[in-house]
């Protein structure tokens, strides 16, 4: 049979002898406690995809959900094991969450998936906003946090999502990254199932440590909400109960629930309220007596009659496509994870976070197709249809100008209603540029906005949901304030109130309504007072089960992380672990003012990607004094050479820095790349020299990337 791995023969051999594992061009040590082949390891058949080097351990220390104990690959024995990096602010990694739910419900005794999530947000890193999360999607396979990279530098991965197969024996098959998974993978995984059990090599018991918490979560009248839309004129509020599958409709004043629509069970199913079925609704509008809502994972947009109580599929037809450019009838049109939906002037706008574009849908006509973004993911301005977007995922107007909530660019942004007019920036300056800063314009970070509303005061109120709290915006200076909560996630009320990762947010008669989505609740806020209260449910008895009322918000704890025995090494939130250290040749300098020159070279044909920042952090240095806005340099597309002021002191020291670079193809940009490198130059500082410069250089190489699955 042919044998497919992901390396040649010949340098696979090399690479054994040397007791080292090659992955996407990256080279680690195959440490761990499967490093000696094991018994039956060759069970004298050939296997159409079969590993070669051995897969390397999970780290000891780290902290896991979904099992009841800490795994190692030896524990993985007998189990085709797909990994599957992703971090949880990615909507391409939430994606193939269902093709990896598909492809464990085919295989139940063959295939194993761990979810290996390395954060890209800092809030992602936390285990406990990793398991809201889980929770969120239902995911129930073993979840590792891999917050410090050390697993997603192991396997050499360079994108989320990808997903690394490993065979019974414990080696390293292959990797795929991007989506869609299910077509490309499934054929894989069918011959490993089919092969692997006819050589009698699967053990087909379930995974010992496997504990899926979700049986464990406490269900109260809300589940995740998403979105909610206030209605000033009719005086209701509407919430997407998004993990319920629902749409729920209160009064807006006393919270008396007034309809409940949808059966609660997923699917994409028309109907009357009681018959019809969603799947995770986010965004809503109303237009009239019919409620659009933002069908997520069905990738649909549905009509809610309210007058005849009945649900209509107007956009979409349950099938996620990538489609940039083309434009027809809303039910023949495949559409991406719409996220947020305003009206205005008879066009439904469409926040098409899936696919990093704003859509139209026309009310009169039906038409539905993109309005403004390329498709391309990127924080770039200028003529709607050319500039770019990052999984917009919050949408609201004033009649003059779209705002969006930018969310993978930690961005707010506005758009003309003009189809001839551009995408402009308030504030967010990049894919990788985000945290919690009040200021002015480009001073401003914010951490994965999911939702944003305009209120009578001309101000911008934004879900800052990575933050935990709801910032407000001046769209015409540019200045954004911390307006409620803290930054810590609870759920207190009041002036000092607290927030968990907060999804929707709308306006109406001088106050907030926030869908405060991992505190399971619905939060309003007087804009007067700026207090914060719960909104309780007079008659909650027709959104829950008697049994469970005793449910309140948040109140649902789940299992605490897995993680190492005690005395085992602390958990370091920080950056990935270095990919080269390199001591440069030795030079010597003259004492007083000089110049510290980085040259970071690559070969014809690359170029330094333009979504991500270069970094650059010089560690102490008793002898070399670098001025304060270069110690921590970033820059997304930096000119080379840099030219770095520094002071040196007499003496012998080594001057050290680390550095981040992010690459890519420069002529079809299909591949980028990231290298992590910490750079050393053994330094003579004497008085007599007449040299001032330091030279750095370093040059990178591209790594082999190997299409394992072919």
């Amino acid at each position: 049979m042919k044998r497919n791995t992901l390396l040649g023969a010949a340098g696979l051999a090399a690479l054994i002898a040397l007791g080292v594992l090659v992955v996407s061009g990256v080279d680690v040590l195959a440490q761990g406690d499967n490093a000696t082949p094991a018994p039956g390891d060759n069970p004298g058949t050939t296997f159409t995809w079969e590993g070669t080097v051995r897969a390397p351990s999970f780290p000891p220390r780290a902290e896991w959900i979904n099992a009841s104990a800490p795994i190692s690959m030896a524990d993985l024995r007998g189990k085709i094991v797909m990994l599957d990096f992703w971090t949880y602010g990615c909507i391409n990694c939430i994606h193939i969450i269902p093709d990896l739910k598909r492809l464990e419900a085919e295989y139940p005794e063959e295939l194993v998936v761990i979810g290996v999530h390395s954060a890209k947000f800092d809030s992602e890193g936390e285990t406990d906003n990793i398991r809201r999360i889980v929770q969120r999607y239902e995911v129930e396979h073993p979840i590792i946090n891999d917050h410090d990279f050390t697993v997603w530098n192991a396997y050499g991965v360079r994108a989320w999502p990808t997903v690394v197969v490993i065979d019974p024996f414990g080696k390293v098959v292959g990797q795929l990254s991007g989506e869609p998974l299910y077509d490309r993978i499934a054929p894989v995984i069918e011959t490993m199932a089919r092969e692997y059990r006819a050589a009698g090599v699967i053990n087909p018991a379930p995974l010992p440590q496997w504990a899926p918490e979700l049986a464990n979560l406490a269900v109260g009248p809300l589940r995740f909400p998403g979105k909610v839309l206030a209605d000033a004129p009719g005086n209701r509020l509407f919430i997407s109960d998004s993990n319920h599958n629902r749409l729920i409709v209160t009064d807006l004043e006393t919270f008396e629930v007034l309809d409940v629509i949808g059966s609660g069970e997923a699917g994409l199913q028309d109907g009357s309220f009681e018959q019809a079925q969603f799947y995770r609704p986010q965004g809503l509008a109303l237009v009239d007596d019919v409620l659009f809502v933002a069908d997520t994972e069905n990738h649909a947009i549905r009509a809610v009659n309210l007058t005849t109580r009945s649900v209509s599929t107007v956009a979409g037809n349950g099938q996620q496509v990538f489609n940039f450019d083309q434009s027809g009838p809303g039910p023949e049109m495949s559409l991406n994870s719409p996220w947020d939906l305003v009206a205005y002037d008879g066009v439904l706008y469409i926040a098409m976070a899936g696919q990093h574009q704003l859509w139209t849908y026309d009310l009169a006509t039906g038409i539905t197709g993109p309005f403004a973004g390329s498709g391309r993911e990127a924080l770039l301005d200028g003529a709607l249809r050319r500039a770019g977007l990052n999984q917009p995922s919050g949408i609201d107007t004033d009649g003059a100008l779209l705002y969006i909530a930018d969310s993978e660019a930690s961005a707010v942004r506005t758009a003309s209603l003009d189809p001839d007019g551009e995408l402009s920036t308030i504030v967010g300056t990049g894919l990788f540029d985000f945290g919690d800063v009040d200021g002015v314009g480009d001073e401003v970070r914010l951490q994965h906005p999911l939702g944003v509303t305009v209120a009578d005061d001309g101000y911008l109120y934004v879900a800052d949901t990575y933050n935990n709290k709801i910032k407000r915006i001046d769209p015409a200076t540019g200045e954004s304030v911390t307006f409620a909560g803290t930054g810590e996630p609870g759920a207190a009320d009041g002036e000092n109130a607290q927030f968990y990762e907060p999804g929707g947010i709308d306006y109406a008669n001088g106050k907030l309504y926030v869908a405060d989505t991992n505190n399971h609740a619905i939060r309003v806020i007087d804009l007067a007072s700026r207090t914060v209260s719960t909104v309780v449910f007079p008659n909650v008895t027709r959104l829950v089960a008697d049994e469970a009322l005793s449910a309140l918000p948040g109140a649902e704890q789940g299992a605490p992380p897995i993680s190492a025995p005690e005395g085992g090494l602390p958990l370091v939130f920080g950056s990935p672990d270095v990919d080269d250290n390199v001591t440069l040749p030795a030079q010597t300098v003259g004492a007083g003012q000089g110049t510290i020159r980085v040259n970071i070279t690559m070969p014809e044909g690359y170029k330094f990607n333009y979504l991500a920042p270069f970094t650059a952090t010089w560690r102490e240095n008793a002898l070399v004094s670098i001025a304060p806005d270069w110690q921590e340099y970033r820059a997304v597309e930096p000119v080379m050479p840099l030219e770095i002021p520094a002071e040196f002191s007499a003496g012998q020291t080594e001057l050290e820095g680390d550095f981040a670079i992010y690459w890519c193809e420069a002529v079809n940009e299909t591949l980028c790349f990231v290298k992590r490198a910490h750079l050393i130059v053994p330094l003579t500082i004497d008085p007599a020299s007449t040299n001032s410069v330091v030279e750095m250089v370093y040059g990178l190489v591209p790594p082999v990337i190997n299409d394992s699955f072919q």
